[in-house]
């Protein structure tokens, strides 16, 4: 596993989706977010890893008593800091569309990256540009200035992100495209599907960049890349 994680983190986040596709022989795979998110880091190496997941909300205040908060905050950083390696965090703000509280600041990533966490993924708000711990990128649905009354709801359970739902443990990969669950079925033949999905993409690529292109050499190989490709 430590070199197909190598290979995810070369490759961005439309190429897992597209080799995904290749590995099940079909179209039609959907398992990623939809809409436009945010990186802060986007020209990083995408996050690649096993996703923990929690809710938060911000825009109300708890009603539960201030030991039960601070007891399930405490479990909720227990738990990031226990996870396997390579983890990702994968965080619902229950107040989406309407997130306000930037729980993705400079302290919080500063945290969740000593933790040994290789980022973030949250339908919720980031903040602190700028200011972040380089190595964490965070992909996020908004930037804002404010934590409102952020708390943690819950943890350890499925969440949706983006139209994306992540169970505990599922095998992410985010970059500034957005994120991908890659399916558990696909894994083991996942980095012979990239391997022929650049390959398949090569036929057109190199056709394109020759000097001597046109519309004869574009047909001749695309003809080829459709007879190739899934």
């Amino acid at each position: 596993m430590t070199d197909l994680f190598a290979l995810l983190r070369s490759v961005d986040t439309p190429t897992v989706c597209n080799a995904i596709e290749t590995v099940q022989g079909r179209r039609g795979f959907s398992g990623f977010t939809r809409g436009t998110m945010i990186c802060t880091a986007p020209d990083d190496p995408p996050l690649v890893g096993y996703a923990r997941t929690a809710q938060i909300a911000a825009i109300d205040p708890p009603t539960e008593q201030p030991e039960t908060i601070r007891a399930r905050r405490m479990a909720y950083y227990q738990y990031m800091a226990e996870a396997p390696a390579p983890s990702v965090a994968v965080i619902e703000d229950l107040d989406y569309p309407d997130c306000i509280g930037a729980y993705w600041g400079e302290i919080n990533t500063t945290v969740h990256k000593g933790f040994g966490m290789a980022g973030a993924l949250t339908n919720g708000v980031a903040r602190d540009l700028g200011d972040l711990p380089e190595g964490f990128p965070v992909v996020a649905g908004s930037i804002g200035p404010s934590h409102g009354f952020v708390h943690v709801r819950a943890l350890d359970v499925p969440v949706s992100v983006f139209g994306l739902t992540v169970t505990p443990g599922a095998l992410i990969h985010a970059d500034r495209h957005g994120a991908v669950v890659i399916p558990k079925e696909v894994v083991t033949g996942l980095a012979a599907g990239i391997a022929k999905l650049q390959k398949t993409e090569r036929i057109v690529l190199d056709a394109a960049r020759a000097p001597d292109f046109d519309f004869n050499r574009f047909e001749q190989a695309w003809e080829a890349f459709e007879r190739a490709r899934t």
